[in-house]
């Protein structure tokens, strides 16, 4: 367990300087500490934040992550030790999750869904120590965690329905008596209090935000969900998860008090599917499957033949390869576009030619007469676009930037006497609506040849604002 931790923590180490920021950093760097904020709860960005007063640099940012990445190969191997796993299969579990795809992915930058990696088997760790070791104070645990966790995403609710989902199918449900578990729900209710009373008084944001992921992902997520789940561990995993998935579900091997984990994935997936906002949602669940399965894996290869622990072995090795190759900066970042790499990383797509977009703005608002430079200003589409023009925008001389999704439309909007918006990747055709005139200036170009949500955007001048800002801005809100 302690050489698959080292490793993949030396790995994303020496991967952390590569590419460069993800959009998600670029936006948490950019908002101030407060409560809550309309697409997130506090925490993610509060850890960004915090890496700033180490460095303004990715590496910095970038520690965490890998940090969260390490504990988690010991959470997730933990679960195979609480499910009657010896030290062999712990090792097998550890090393097969430390080089899987999504999981690198994930670890790479900092994201929310770096948290989760930790959160979500922290939780079903501590739920199998409540029901197999008979404990009931493990459930208060189970409380502290789920309540903490709602400061990261309120995604942990998922988890909590799908759990009791499957055990209201497959049992124990002596457990929906317990005073332990409804103990560890008031506790984990009063922890998310506060994050509950920021949502209540700002109108439930989170449910606008999730109607909003539903609206634009729906469709993907629910052709993509079922295929993506074989690839998220990678394909030569497959065959393990699956094992577990089956010996859950068939509870041998004195696995009758914890089948519930069986039944808690389907449940999830149908969970996700509905809700149609992100694919990976299942992931977390996914990891404890897998964590079964490599307990059923090596009494497997000890049944048989020695030649099964090499087919394993092997396996295991073929996907880390694999994994690593997508998954890590491991193509230079000049060669990127010719691979196929980005094609199965978006996170590779979102952390590359920012501070070239950047340059592609200012050559834009450089070239505005002398007297439309002093009543100019910088928007743009998204939150990625925005952060960059925060984190490398002084340089070009660009000292501020609005943008209307999400939180940064809450955080400012431009003054009254700007009637010149440089206009950065939103189609000309809406602009045209609310701005008296409207003309392409130039294009996003970072010269990588990799597709991303920016390239080929428009950047354009736009001149006096139908009504004022104060009209304007609200019509150019969205979420997203």
């Amino acid at each position: 367990m302690l050489g698959a931790m080292a490793a993949v923590a030396l790995a994303l180490t020496l991967a952390s300087p590569a590419y460069g920021y993800h959009r998600d950093e670029l936006y948490f760097r950019m908002l101030p500490p407060q409560w809550g904020y309309v697409d997130q709860p506090p925490l993610t960005p509060l850890i960004a934040r915090a890496t700033t007063l180490l460095a303004d640099e990715t590496w910095a940012l970038h520690v965490p992550a890998t940090l969260l990445m390490a504990v988690s190969v010991a959470v997730v191997a933990l679960i195979t030790r609480e499910l009657g796993g010896d030290r062999t299969a712990q090792t097998l579990c550890a090393w097969a999750y430390a080089t899987s795809l999504l999981p690198l992915e994930f670890a790479r930058v900092l994201l929310t869904a770096t948290v989760d990696l930790v959160v979500w088997p922290l939780v079903v760790l501590l739920v199998l120590r409540a029901v197999r070791r008979d404990e009931p104070r493990w459930w208060l645990a189970v409380g502290l965690v789920v309540g903490l966790s709602t400061y990261n995403k309120w995604l942990v609710s998922l988890l909590v329905l799908s759990l009791a989902a499957g055990i209201a199918v497959l049992g124990p449900r002596r457990l929906f008596r317990s005073p332990w578990v409804w103990g560890a729900g008031l506790l984990a209710l009063a922890l998310a209090a506060p994050n509950l009373a920021y949502q209540a008084t700002n109108g439930w944001p989170q449910l606008d935000m999730g109607r909003a992921l539903a609206r634009h992902n729906a469709t993907e997520v629910r052709l993509l969900a079922l295929p993506i789940l074989l690839v998220m561990l990678g394909l030569p995993l497959v065959p393990v998860w699956v094992a577990g998935l089956v010996a859950l579900w068939r509870g041998r091997d004195g696995w009758g008090d914890v089948r519930f984990l069986a039944a808690a994935l389907p449940v999830l997936l149908v969970l996700v599917v509905t809700g149609g906002s992100q694919f990976y949602y299942s992931l977390g669940l996914l990891t404890a499957v897998l964590a079964a399965g490599c307990v059923v894996v090596v009494r497997w290869w000890r049944a048989g033949p020695r030649s099964r622990a090499r087919w394993v072995a092997a396996g295991v090795a073929v996907n880390a390869v694999t994994s690593g190759v997508i998954a890590l900066p491991l193509v230079p970042v000049e060669h990127l576009g010719s691979t196929p790499v980005p094609l199965f990383n978006q996170i590779a797509q979102d952390q590359v030619g920012w501070e070239e977009y950047v340059a592609d703005v200012a050559r834009v608002r450089d070239a505005l007469p002398v007297e439309d430079r002093g009543r100019a200003v910088v928007v743009t589409d998204n939150y990625g676009e925005a952060g960059a023009i925060d984190r490398y925008g002084a340089a070009y001389g660009i000292d501020e930037v609005y943008s209307a999704q999400n939180e940064l439309y809450l955080q400012a909007r431009p003054p009254e006497a700007a009637t010149v918006a440089v206009v950065v990747g939103t189609r000309v055709g809406p602009l045209r609506r609310v701005f008296a005139d409207c003309r392409v200036g130039g294009r996003l170009d970072h010269g990588l040849g990799v597709d991303s949500q920016e390239q080929g955007r428009p950047v354009s001048v736009c001149d006096l604002p139908r009504g004022g800002w104060a009209e304007v801005w609200p019509r150019l809100r969205h979420y997203d």
